[in-house]
C-alpha cells in the first residue's frame, strides 16, 4: 500500500473542515496525487478528522481519468487501489483526477455560495476575481455531469473554480500555494452578515424539537424568510435537510420555520443537518438586497434526493455521530 498523504495536507484538509464558513458537515473534499495514486476524502467522512482519522482513500489516478471516457460507471470504486477497508471514495473523485494540479481543494465556502447562487453575484465575483486563473462553471449534478461541465470550462492554467449553487474549487502545486489561494479568494468575496441579533423565541417549541437560537433571523427577517421557503440553492441543503423549508413540521423533514419566531430542528437531528441549517442562514444573511437568488429547481431535486450516492453519504454521516 502506498504512504499516505503528507502531513501538511491532513493539517490544511483540518482547517478546512473544521471552519463551518469553508465546509458543513461532511461537505466538501480535497485531494493530493503522489506519483500513479490520488488520495481522496472518502464519502460520508469529515474533513475536520483529517489529522485524527484514516478518511483518505488511495485510487488509481489513471483508472479514475479513464472513467472520466465512459470505462467504468463514473463513481472510481473500481479504482480503489485497497477495498479491505469498505471506504467508497467521494462522489467528486472525477473532477480531482481531472484537474491536473497535485493538490485540489472542494469547499462549500460561504463567501463563494453567496455568489454562485446570484446571477448578480456571479457577475460580482468576475469583477472581484479578475486577474486569477478562474473559470465559472455552470450548475450539474455531482459527480460525472459537474467534471464535464468543468472540462469544458477549464484551461491547464485554472485554478479557481466558481461552481454555480455550488462552491468553490481551488488547486496548485502545493499545499502552501492552495492555502494562500483559498484565502485570496475568499478575501475578495467576503461580505458581512446583515439582519438582526440572534434570540431565543419567548414560545415553547413544538414536541421533539428545539430552537436554534443562532439562526433565528430566517425566521424574522421577511426577505430571508421568503428566500428559505423558495426553494434550495446547492446541493448538501437538498441532500440534509430536503428541498425548501416549510413553515410547519413535515414527517422525515428536520427542520422548520416558523415566521415571526424562529427556527425549529428536530430533536434528533444530526450534526449534517443542525451545520446545514447554520449554513443557509449564513449564506442568505450575506446576500445583498439588490442580489436574486436562483433555487436549484425541483428537477434538480429530484435528482440528489433519488441518487443512491448521495443516500449512501447521509447514511455514513449519521452513523460516524
Amino acid at each position: 500500500m502506498p504512504d499516505g498523504p503528507s502531513g501538511d495536507f491532513r493539517a490544511f484538509s483540518a482547517r478546512c473542515g473544521r471552519d463551518p464558513l469553508r465546509v458543513q458537515g461532511p461537505g466538501g473534499n480535497t485531494s493530493m496525487k503522489i506519483g500513479d495514486v490520488l488520495w481522496i476524502k472518502a464519502s460520508g467522512t469529515q474533513l475536520a478528522d483529517a489529522e485524527d482519522a484514516p478518511i483518505f482513500v488511495a485510487v488509481d489516478h489513471a483508472a479514475a481519468r479513464r472513467e472520466l471516457r465512459g470505462v467504468g460507471d463514473g463513481t472510481c470504486h473500481a479504482a480503489v487501489i485497497d477495498k479491505s477497508h469498505g471506504l467508497r471514495p467521494s462522489i467528486e473523485t472525477t473532477f480531482h483526477a481531472l484537474i491536473d494540479w497535485p493538490v485540489v481543494a472542494h469547499t462549500h465556502s460561504v463567501s463563494t455560495l453567496v455568489h454562485a447562487i446570484s446571477p448578480e453575484g456571479r457577475m460580482a465575483a468576475k469583477e472581484k476575481l479578475a486577474g486569477l486563473p478562474v473559470a465559472f462553471v455552470p450548475y450539474r449534478k455531482p459527480g460525472l455531469p459537474l467534471t464535464k461541465a468543468i472540462a469544458d470550462a477549464m484551461t491547464p492554467e485554472t485554478q479557481v473554480f466558481i461552481l454555480a449553487n455550488h462552491g468553490l474549487i481551488i488547486a496548485g502545486p502545493d499545499v502552501t500555494a492552495v492555502d494562500a489561494l483559498m484565502a485570496d479568494v475568499e478575501a475578495r468575496l467576503d461580505l458581512p452578515p446583515a439582519g438582526a441579533a440572534p434570540s431565543e423565541p419567548a414560545n415553547a417549541p413544538p414536541t421533539g424539537h428545539s430552537w436554534i437560537s443562532e439562526v433565528s433571523n430566517l425566521a424574522i427577517d421577511r426577505r430571508t424568510m421568503a428566500l428559505a421557503f423558495a426553494g434550495s440553492y446547492y446541493p448538501d441543503h437538498v441532500v440534509f435537510l430536503g428541498p425548501a423549508l416549510r413553515n410547519t413540521p413535515e414527517s422525515g423533514r428536520p427542520a422548520f420555520i416558523s415566521p415571526g419566531i424562529g427556527l425549529a430542528l428536530r430533536d434528533d437531528a444530526t450534526p449534517a443537518q443542525r451545520a446545514m441549517v447554520q449554513c443557509l442562514h449564513d449564506v442568505l444573511a450575506r446576500l445583498p438586497k439588490n442580489w436574486t437568488a436562483e433555487p436549484l429547481g425541483h428537477d434538480a431535486e429530484a435528482e440528489l434526493l433519488d441518487w443512491d450516492a448521495e443516500k449512501y453519504r447521509q447514511a455514513l454521516a449519521a452513523r460516524n455521530h
